[in-house]
C-alpha cells in the first residue's frame, strides 16, 4: 500500500468504516516516514557535526604540537642568546685584563712623565667603562633567561644613593654637571639588595649625565609616600620624546642616535632598572615634556617595617700588608706577566704556570699561602685543579683565589662549593686582590 500524502488524504472524506481504517493506517504510515525523515537528518546532522568536531580536533593538536615546538624552539634560542652572551662577556674580559693590570703599573710610573697621569687616568675610565659594558650584556642574558636574583638585607636607602653616587660621580665630574643631592638626609629603611638598587639609581644617573650638557644640572629628591619611598632623579637635559617614554624601559631600546655613537649604549640600564625595583614590589615611571624639556624618573620604593638598619660604612680599613708565597696559574700570556709584575712589586713571592698540569704539580711540590687559579685552562680547568689539591689530604690547602672572565652567579657558586675561597672577576680589581692577599693568615713557616 502506497500511502497518500496529508494533502490528498485531506481531500478525501472517509464515509464507510473501511475507509476510516485505510485512512488510519494510512496517517499512521505518514506519521513514520516523517519521523524516519526527522531519524536520518538527525543523523546526517550528527554526522556532519562529529566529522566538524574531528576536524577542529585534529586543527587543535597540530595546533598544540606547532606551539609546543615553537616554545622550544623560543627556549633553546634564549639559551643559546644566554650561552653567546655569556661567552662573548668572557671572551671580552680576558683582553681587558691584562689592560687593566698594566694600566695599574703605569700608574706607578707617572713620574717617569708629565703626560703618564693623564694618559693613565683615559685609560683607566676606558677600561672601567667596558667592564659596564660587558656587565651589561651579561645582565641582558639573566634579563632574557629570568635570572636575576636578589640578596635582601635592611639597609638605609640614604647608603644606596651614597654607592650610586659614588660609581656614577666621574661621568658628572667629565661633563662638569652639577649634582645636587641632600647628603644628610633622612635614612629611610629599605628591604633590598643593596648592590641592585644601587644599580639601579646609578643606570639612572648615568643616563641622566650622558644625555644632559655640559655644565647641566641633575637633581635627586627624596620623600615619603605613604608606606613608601619615592625618589626624583631630575635633570635639565636634551630630554625624551612623547612617543618614545611608553618604550623607554624595554630592553635594547635606545632614545637618540647619532652616527658618532657619542651618547651610544647597549639600551640594557633602564630596562634592568625597572626589572630590579618591580622584584622589589616598587615601580618607575619616568616623565619629560618632550624634546628639549628634560627629564625625570620617579623611583618609589616600599619602606621597611623594621626601624633599625646595619650601617654600612664605604671606606675600608687599613691592612697591615704581609709578603706571601704565591702560585699564578694563568693561561694568558699577558695576564700572567703584568699580574706578577704587580704582586712582586708589591713585595710578594710568585711563582707562575701557563698550564693546569703544572700548576697542580707545583701546587703539590711547594708551599704556597695563596693560589690564584683561572678557571678556563686549555688542559685542567680551575675546578679540577682545586678538586685534586683538596683530595690530597696530607697537604696544607693555601688560600685559593679564583680568577676568571665568567660572571655567571651559578660559576661562583660551583666555585665556592668545590672549595675556592674567594672568587675574582676579570679585569680584577687590584686594590680587592692585594688586601685579600695581605690579610689571609700565612701557612709558611
Amino acid at each position: 500500500m502506497v500511502p497518500i500524502s496529508s494533502e490528498d488524504s485531506k481531500a478525501l472524506v472517509p464515509t464507510t468504516p473501511t475507509e476510516l481504517y485505510l485512512k488510519r493506517i494510512n496517517d499512521d504510515l505518514l506519521s513514520q516516514i516523517a519521523t524516519l525523515r526527522k531519524e536520518l537528518a538527525d543523523k546526517e546532522f550528527h554526522h556532519t557535526m562529529l566529522s566538524q568536531l574531528r576536524e577542529a580536533n585534529q586543527h587543535l593538536v597540530i595546533a598544540t604540537v606547532d606551539a609546543q615546538d615553537m616554545q622550544a624552539n623560543a627556549e633553546a634560542y634564549n639559551k643559546r642568546q644566554e650561552e653567546f652572551l655569556s661567552m662573548l662577556a668572557h671572551e671580552l674580559r680576558n683582553p681587558l685584563a691584562p689592560i687593566a693590570l698594566a694600566a695599574d703599573l703605569i700608574g706607578k710610573l707617572v713620574s717617569s712623565h708629565p703626560d703618564l697621569p693623564e694618559l693613565q687616568a683615559i685609560i683607566v675610565r676606558q677600561i672601567n667603562q667596558m667592564s659596564r659594558l660587558i656587565d651589561d650584556l651579561l645582565d641582558a642574558s639573566r634579563l632574557s633567561s629570568g635570572k636575576i636574583t636578589l640578596k635582601r638585607n635592611v639597609v638605609s636607602l640614604s647608603c644606596i644613593l651614597q654607592l650610586a653616587l659614588e660609581s656614577s660621580q666621574h661621568s658628572f665630574d667629565t661633563r662638569h654637571q652639577k649634582l645636587i643631592f641632600d647628603r644628610n638626609m633622612e635614612d629611610i629603611p629599605i628591604d633590598g639588595d643593596v648592590a641592585r638598587l644601587a644599580q639601579v639609581f646609578s643606570n639612572i644617573l648615568i643616563n641622566g649625565a650622558k644625555f644632559t650638557p655640559e655644565f647641566g644640572t641633575v637633581s635627586i629628591t627624596v620623600e615619603r609616600e605613604g608606606g613608601f619611598a619615592c625618589v626624583s632623579i631630575k635633570d635639565n637635559g636634551i630630554g625624551i620624546p612623547l612617543d618614545l617614554q611608553a618604550h623607554i624601559f624595554q630592553l635594547f631600546k635606545q632614545g637618540f642616535h647619532s652616527l658618532n655613537r657619542s651618547q651610544g649604549g647597549l639600551g640594557i640600564g633602564l630596562s634592568l632598572a625597572r626589572v630590579i625595583v618591580e622584584m622589589h614590589k616598587g615601580s618607575i615611571l619616568v616623565h619629560s615634556d618632550g624634546t628639549g624639556f628634560g627629564s625625570e624618573f620617579i623611583v618609589r620604593l616600599p619602606i621597611s617595617g623594621k626601624a633599625t638598619f646595619p650601617v654600612v660604612t664605604v671606606a675600608a680599613p687599613k691592612i697591615n700588608r704581609k709578603f706571601c708565597q704565591i702560585l699564578l696559574i694563568e693561561d694568558n700570556a699577558d695576564t700572567n706577566f703584568t699580574l706578577e709584575k704587580l704582586l712582586k712589586q708589591e713585595g710578594h713571592s710568585v711563582s707562575s704556570c701557563s698550564d693546569g698540569m703544572g700548576g697542580l704539580l707545583l701546587a703539590m711540590k711547594n708551599s704556597y699561602d695563596v693560589i690564584i687559579c683561572d678557571i678556563g685552562l686549555p688542559d685542567m680547568d680551575g675546578f679540577e685543579i682545586v678538586k685534586k689539591l683538596r683530595a690530597e689530604t696530607s697537604l696544607t690547602i693555601p688560600t685559593l683565589i679564583a680568577l676568571t672572565g665568567y660572571n655567571q652567579f651559578g660559576m661562583q657558586q660551583r666555585a665556592k662549593e668545590i672549595g675556592f675561597d674567594y672568587y675574582l672577576v676579570k679585569p680584577v680589581n687590584v686594590p680587592v686582590l692585594l688586601d685579600i692577599v695581605s690579610s689571609i693568615t700565612l701557612y709558611r713557616k
